[in-house]
């Protein structure tokens, strides 16, 4: 029976987006949005283009990873318990040119994400391709948890003080209401926790769920939303290091990272420029011709008659 079978797989499957955590080269856990398929043999398929690749090379030095399915937006689950995998990936170095293999997949995300359709039309194309030159990733899940929704989480009991304002990342994390805790546990596993933080004049203080035993350490704090159709979406990640103070955990802060920028056009422009040049290096260091996208099998899975 697949570990998955434990939780509710309607609800799980209902979720737009999960958080997805791997660990980096020097330990540090980041999770950012994914969109995830469940497979019937009970394995999650997620992908991931050339132009994101740290997620690809993260699980082959280490494949541990972690999902959190906790925002429910587009879902029509209001409110939704929120469901953590633990597991472990895999994540060949095949780069795959057409939906071949993961067309469920491919179909999920243009009917969900209806504007996506538009990009395998032939004027996008050009701009387009390292969109769809992807590697694809395999979750065995090994442990499953089903949590409170988020309108049920705790606050912490400290009070945010002037100076927080200073604090790195305190401008994105105060546009959200809640916060995914990336950090890790014993043995050095990701552990996902969704909670709620006050910026304090060392750093981020946090409520750390009882059923998340995470240890001091490296950690991150990951903050995004979308809408109901996957569109206008916004993601930050703030990295540094967890630690016991006072009898509460906090996250010390020491980068922000906004690889969408704010969302503005010329965000867009700059973010697609970035994309292209980061698809040409993972080829270039592979000595690989630029792949030819099959556009016509994208665009029989993007044809609106389908969804």
């Amino acid at each position: 029976m697949s570990v998955l079978a434990s939780a509710p797989l309607d609800v799980l499957d209902a979720y737009r987006t999960c958080e997805f955590a791997t660990l980096g080269k020097d330990g540090t856990p980041a999770a950012w949005p994914t969109a995830v398929k469940r497979r019937p043999d009970g394995t999650l398929l997620l992908t991931t283009s050339l132009a994101f690749a740290q997620k690809a090379f993260n699980i082959r030095r280490d494949g541990r990873v972690a999902l959190l399915f906790s925002d429910p937006t587009g879902s029509g689950l209001d409110p939704a318990p929120q469901i953590a995998v633990s597991g472990r990936a895999a994540c060949p170095d095949e780069i795959m040119t057409g939906p071949q293999g993961a067309e469920d997949y491919w179909s999920m995300l243009f009917v969900r994400q209806p504007h996506s359709r538009g990009y395998v039309r032939a004027p996008m194309r050009p701009l387009m391709d390292w969109y769809y030159l992807r590697l694809l990733i395999t979750v065995e899940p090994e442990r499953v948890d089903v949590r409170l929704p988020l309108a049920e989480l705790a606050v912490p009991t400290a009070q945010a003080s002037a100076a927080a304002a200073a604090l790195p990342g305190a401008a994105q994390l105060g546009s959200f209401p809640t916060a995914v805790l990336a950090a890790r546990d014993a043995a050095g596993a990701p552990v996902l926790a969704r909670t709620r933080t006050v910026a304090g004049p060392a750093g981020y203080r946090i409520v750390i769920p009882s059923h998340c035993a995470v240890v001091p350490g490296p950690a991150s704090l990951l903050v995004h939303r979308h809408d109901a159709l996957l569109n206008r979406m916004y993601n930050a990640l703030v990295r540094g290091e967890l630690r016991r103070m006072a009898g509460e955990f906090v996250l010390v802060p020491s980068q922000v990272v906004e690889p969408m920028g704010s969302g503005s056009a010329r965000d867009a422009v700059t973010v697609l420029r970035r994309a292209r040049r980061s698809t040409d290096r993972y080829l270039e260091r592979r000595a690989l011709p630029r792949p030819k996208v099959r556009w016509d099998l994208f665009g029989d899975l993007a044809r609106p008659h389908r969804g």
